[in-house]
């Protein structure tokens, strides 16, 4: 399974079936998000390595080095820079 590297800092594994957004989710990050069909472009980041497929089509303007993980999935190991993202809280 394809590794996603997060602003040079956070390295979460991708569930293959899962675009990128929901695997950020899955791994406790609460990325910037609002629409998750690639109308928005709140998720939008830099990609800085490897590849990735898009599930939808890409309605949000993007620069050729930008990718939106709402509609995307990690194809290889991928680098991401610019992500907007928190922690989600633990509950107890």
């Amino acid at each position: 399974m394809p590794r996603i590297k997060i602003n040079g800092a956070t390295a979460i594994q991708s569930n293959p079936s899962n675009t990128v957004l929901e695997t950020m989710e899955s791994a406790g990050l609460e990325p910037e998000y609002h629409c998750r069909d690639g109308h928005c472009g709140a998720c939008r980041c830099k990609l800085v390595s490897g590849e990735v497929e898009y599930v939808g089509f890409a309605m949000a303007y993007v620069q050729g080095d930008e990718i939106l993980p709402c509609i995307s999935r990690a194809k290889t190991d991928i680098e991401l820079n610019e992500v907007n993202y928190s922690i989600k809280e633990k509950r107890a």
